[in-house]
């Protein structure tokens, strides 16, 4: 896929993950962005930290059909078409089941993975227009591997990884490149409140994911050797990860005890 000239839209593009991701793009060729996010602040931030480039700045929600109507109507009325969407934009709130409110899970859901297919459902008219286009959905290495006290952020991210399957697979046809990338604990602005040490930063998370859409993988995960092993384990020995995680219960309850950034 040859990136230059492409015409991208990155959800949650002006902090964290998403906005590693657009300097990615930016040193691949890309010019035209848009961008949704929900600080109006951080999204004109991005006008001045990127003076030659062509942006598309929305305002608004992914949890809300009516934003992501909106970005769709602006994108379509100055671009015509899309050449790749990046479901970026997620939230976290962490704890056991019974301690996380009903609003944190809710919000999760709707913005995490709701929200997620819903504008793909709206963009895919857009994206079906271009000569080349491709479909990049941000799951979790907890899609993969659900730990304690992340229940409801490990379902939306494997409920992620799933939509990407189906999608893959209902676009056989379509010239649509399809790929989910899983990252591990990220250095962002998401993580300030966990006590998770030894990051990955999002500088190598969106590297990792342009060299995948570029080499046209389908999956990219993060992690290295010890994740792969770790998956493979979980898929066939499931309960050798419960014991694992019967083990390691106190650490994760630690870790998790303020982690929330909605």
């Amino acid at each position: 896929m040859d990136l230059k000239g492409k015409k991208v839209l990155i959800t949650g593009g002006s902090a964290g993950i998403g906005k590693a991701l657009l300097r990615e793009l930016i040193s691949h060729g890309v010019n035209d962005f848009a961008i949704i996010g929900r600080s109006q602040d951080k999204l004109d931030k991005l006008k001045k930290d990127f003076e030659n480039i062509n942006f598309i700045l929305v305002q608004g929600d992914v949890s809300q059909l009516s934003d992501i109507e909106r970005l769709v109507k602006e994108v379509d009325k100055q671009w015509g078409n899309l050449d790749l969407l990046i479901n970026n934009a997620g939230v976290i709130s962490t704890g056991s089941l019974q301690t996380i409110s009903d609003v944190d899970i809710i919000n999760q859901i709707n913005i995490n993975l709701t929200g997620l297919i819903l504008l793909t459902k709206k963009a895919l008219p857009l994206l079906l227009k271009s000569e080349e286009a491709g479909l990049m959905n941000i799951s979790s290495g907890l899609g993969y591997i659900a730990k304690p006290f992340y229940s409801v952020y490990a379902a939306t991210k494997a409920g992620v990884k799933h939509f990407s399957e189906a999608m893959r697979r209902e676009l056989v046809f379509e010239n649509i490149h399809v790929m989910t990338v899983y990252p591990t604990a990220t250095d962002t602005d998401m993580m300030i409140t966990s006590k998770i040490e030894n990051m990955d930063t999002a500088e190598l998370v969106a590297r990792k994911s342009i060299e995948g859409l570029l080499n046209k993988d389908i999956d990219v995960i993060l992690g290295g050797k010890q994740r792969k092993k770790d998956i493979e384990t979980n898929i066939n020995r499931p309960l050798e990860m419960d014991k694992i995680a019967k083990e390691r219960y106190e650490s994760y309850r630690d870790k998790t005890e303020f982690h929330r950034a909605m």
